[in-house]
This record gives C-alpha cells, sequence and structure tokens, in this order.
C-alpha cells in the first residue's frame, strides 16, 4: 500500500474485480462472509469455524469488512457488552458469489460436501 494511503482509499486498479479480490480476494474473508450468512454473529464463532482461522487475521479480516461496510457491528443479542457482527446490504450481495462458489465446488471437487442446509448460503 502506498505510504500516506488509507486502506480504504487504494485500488490497484480501477477493474471491478481487482477491486473486489481487494475487499475479500484472501483465504479468510469470504469465510467469515460464509459464516455470517449460516448465523454466526460472534468473534468467538468465526474463530471456532473448522477452518481455523488465527485470531490475528480474524480480528484484521472484520475490521476491514467493517471499513468496506460489508458488516456492520451490532449489540450482541445475549445483553452483554460484547459486539456482534451483521452482513450489510452491501454483504448480503455476496450470497449468489458463496452460491456459485459452493456449487462449482461440489460440481468439481468430489471431495467436497454442504456441511449444512444448502439454502443456507
Amino acid at each position: 500500500m502506498p505510504a500516506g494511503k488509507k486502506r480504504t482509499d487504494w485500488r490497484r486498479s480501477p477493474c471491478p474485480i481487482a477491486c473486489s479480490l481487494d475487499i475479500f480476494g484472501d483465504r479468510w474473508t469470504l469465510l467469515i462472509v460464509r459464516d455470517l450468512m449460516l448465523g454466526r454473529t460472534r468473534f468467538r464463532d468465526f474463530s471456532a469455524s473448522p477452518e481455523g482461522i488465527p485470531t490475528n487475521i480474524l480480528a484484521d479480516r472484520l475490521e476491514r469488512l467493517l471499513q468496506h461496510n460489508v458488516v456492520e457491528q451490532i449489540p450482541a443479542a445475549d445483553g452483554t457488552k460484547r459486539l456482534a457482527y451483521r452482513l450489510t446490504e452491501k454483504g448480503n450481495a455476496l450470497r449468489p458469489v458463496l452460491k456459485a462458489m459452493r456449487d462449482w465446488g461440489l460440481a468439481w471437487d468430489k471431495s467436497t460436501r454442504v456441511m449444512l442446509s444448502p439454502k443456507s448460503v
């Protein structure tokens, strides 16, 4: 990232694919979005996913998603002082992307399987 630039105002190019990948083009971010779509809302829920995301990376990716208005923080449902996360309208717009990726994986990699309801994503 160029010196003096914030993460939210720097793009490699104006290409929409490159811009999208700048937000969620790593091995972890779409898994966090998947977990949100499956009803997970808390940091501990994301860190307990079977992929084993390291907590420092999880914190960084959640911050990136917040900066790009893909997720928002809300009061936790259990009434504690901790915050939870939920997808914004922008984040929910990723649903067909994740569904297409799931379907592609099921069609082309026979070792994959749907771990939860296919309607969940």
